[in-house]
């Protein structure tokens, strides 16, 4: 038997194929998919994973929280050791220990020893290629290092046409868009034969915890001096805040690391100098009480929301009373233009890998979480006006898809 597994940056999901059927298997209770989340407690004892790690952060249980695990594979960050929970530990620890976590929980629900695995990737981890086979190596290490001995790796789109191939009549010509937390990937396929045909695939490295943190930068982060100045300690003239602590805390990977002592520090330091200083006294109670994921969780919601079309505020009482930033369709469509920009040309760049045209696409099909966002669905609609728009098991279609795969081995 081999698990298929979706280990994605925000959730993660695993299936097998029982008698030629594809069965999800509960590795969170009463779900089919976990947040790809970890959480150490301060004093010690069993990291928690999934909906268990979010309980702790919300309920301000003393520990780390961590997410977006997926997004450091390829890049130096996985190696360095870190002081976690009182233990100094890497992220290749962590994400070795969420994918141990994740055997024993398959394990459990299928009463078999799992060591064989058919994992999805992106397209692309990274656009440079070395970076992007590092990454895959890392995550191969991981799996070896969690007990598995069998490990092989498919492209996460060509994975979901597998699964959503059904979803058009056969000889019609149809894309995979997947927009995931951390990357958008895409496939052209062909239905033929009762199967699918890959004619082309591309990915960038964009997803749903990049437009967060752009949504960040542009309604939360000034509330906390973000594009503020600075008065000069000698001298005339004024200087731009740095924008280095607000990058960090905008970025889900990065926030378990931005509470150090310097960024602390300095932030009192620019507070200060700040034209503005109650803003940046804000800054400095986001770091001194380590509230950088309520923020990131806050203007997580914000985003849904405007997503779908309501007027709304980021609520950011937890750092001051009655603090909010609103936020609007209109707002969010303005802060991720130039992302749409990139998957305009991702998806350009994948037809033209296929070799064909935007007329020639009979169907699109919606996989991932952040697909349901409207400059998805927008873009998709104006480049291929004359395809119908399927929105698939947004956030199974991937997994379902590596099982009906497994038939191969």
């Amino acid at each position: 038997m081999t698990l298929a597994i979706d280990f994605g940056t925000s959730n993660t999901a695993v299936a097998i194929l029982d008698r030629g059927t594809v069965r999800r298997l509960p590795v969170e209770t009463g779900s089919d998919t976990l947040p790809t989340a970890v959480f150490f407690p301060a004093g010690g004892g069993a990291m928690r994973i999934g909906d268990a790690a979010h309980r702790a952060l919300t309920d301000g249980q003393d520990g780390r929280y961590m997410r977006a695990l997926k997004s450091v594979l390829g890049t130096s960050l996985l190696g360095e050791s870190r002081l976690i929970a009182g233990r100094r530990r890497t992220l290749a620890d962590v994400i070795t220990a969420f994918l141990i976590e994740l055997r024993q929980r398959a394990e459990a629900a299928t009463g078999q020893p799992q060591t064989r695995v058919l994992s999805g990737r992106p397209v692309r981890f990274h656009a440079d290629p070395a970076r992007d086979a590092q990454a895959e190596a890392d995550l191969r290490d991981c799996y070896h290092a969690a007990g598995f001995d069998h490990i092989r790796f498919m492209p996460e789109p060509e994975a979901a046409a597998l699964a959503c191939h059904g979803m058009g009549a056969t000889g019609r010509t149809g894309l995979i868009v997947d927009i995931g937390g951390g990357t958008s990937d895409f496939s052209v396929y062909r239905t033929e034969g009762g199967g699918v045909r890959i004619l082309g695939s591309h990915g960038i490295r964009l997803g749903g915890t990049d437009f967060d943190g752009a949504v960040s930068l542009t309604h939360a982060m000034p509330l906390l001096g973000h594009g503020t100045q600075l008065r000069r300690e000698m001298g005339p003239g004024l200087l731009p805040v740095p924008n280095a602590i607000y990058a960090d805390l905008a970025a889900w990977a990065h926030i378990p690391f931005v509470y150090t002592p310097e960024n602390r520090r300095l932030a009192v330091q620019m507070a200060r100098l700040a034209v503005e200083p109650e803003r940046l006294e804000r800054l400095v109670t986001v770091l001194t009480d380590e509230l950088g994921h309520d923020l990131a969780f806050a203007v997580e919601r914000g985003k849904i929301a405007a997503n779908r079309g309501e007027d709304t505020r980021i609520g950011m009482g937890f750092v001051q009373p009655r603090l909010a930033a609103p936020i609007s369709q209109a707002s969010l469509d303005r802060a991720l233009q130039d992302h749409r920009a990139d998957l305009e040309q991702a998806v350009a760049e994948t037809l033209a890998r296929a070799g064909v045209a935007a007329g020639d696409i009979g169907d699109i099909v919606l996989v991932g979480g952040s697909s349901l966002m409207n400059l998805v669905t927008n873009l998709a609609a104006r480049m291929m006006p004359g395809a119908c728009l399927h929105r698939s098991e947004a956030f199974t279609a991937v997994v379902d898809g590596l099982a009906l795969a497994t038939a191969a081995e």
